[in-house]
């Protein structure tokens, strides 16, 4: 095991994986009986984005799986310094949904709001995966203390066997500041028969993939990952878009 799995970091560490884009994450339950209503003011306040010289967020909406019911992706850029200026700031308080002040109208629609900053992969990569493809598989980790490292390690070599099996990767984005999470991870998906298709991949396949990844085999990843985690949630979610 020990030998695989130093091969895979040499692997990684030679991969074009980087984080180098930051991202807000915010995730929202709606109020019972308003997520209609909250996706309809989320998609209205996405088309005055531009307008307002703000970046345009990626919105989803849960299908399956976790607590909340919307995951908002919003860019910020290669670095953080401008999110926060005043000129930024107030242009995001201009929009109706990001923001808001304490106690604004907005709230009226959401139950729980959790919003984190990480860093993530390129935005053009992040930006094309998005707008070709409208499911997702989304899994959010919480590590135990002390194997944030080896967390990250473990996505990596997930997407080495993706690869291997013909699969794409899934994009790895990791905590800055803010919310539980320490990684998100989203796969993308044309729709669920196309989320669905790795169950036709022969066995023999799979195992010689995992093995190339740094794994003891492909029977052994997810109790390799269930060991590194204190928390993990995973959900199916369609894209929802402003038009």
């Amino acid at each position: 095991m020990k030998k695989l799995f130093f091969l895979a970091v040499f692997m990684l560490s030679t991969s074009a994986f980087a984080q180098d884009y930051y991202y807000k994450m915010t995730t929202m339950r709606a109020t019972p009986g308003k997520l209609l209503e909250l996706i309809d003011l989320l998609k209205e306040d996405m088309k005055n984005h531009n307008a307002l010289g703000m970046r345009e967020p990626f919105l989803m909406r849960h299908s399956q799986g976790d607590h909340w019911d919307l995951l908002m992706i919003y860019p910020i850029g290669t670095t953080l310094s401008g999110h926060f200026t005043d000129n930024a700031i107030k242009k995001r308080k201009a929009s109706k949904t990001q923001d808001q002040p304490y106690g604004s109208d907005y709230y009226d629609y959401i139950s729980f709001q959790e919003e984190q900053i990480v860093t993530g992969p390129d935005f053009v990569d992040f930006n094309k995966r998005f707008k070709q493809y409208g499911y997702y598989h989304v899994e959010i980790f919480q590590a135990l203390a002390g194997k944030q490292k080896e967390l990250l390690k473990e996505r990596e070599m997930e997407n080495v066997y993706l690869n291997e099996i013909k699969r794409d990767d899934n994009l790895i984005f990791t905590k800055v500041m803010g919310g539980e999470a320490d990684i998100f991870t989203i796969g993308f998906y044309r729709d669920i028969k196309h989320y669905a298709e790795s169950a036709d991949i022969p066995i023999e396949v799979e195992n010689k993939a995992a093995k190339v990844a740094g794994f003891e085999s492909v029977y052994t990843i997810g109790s390799y990952l269930r060991s590194l985690l204190l928390e993990h949630h995973d959900t199916l979610a369609g894209a929802v878009r402003k038009d």
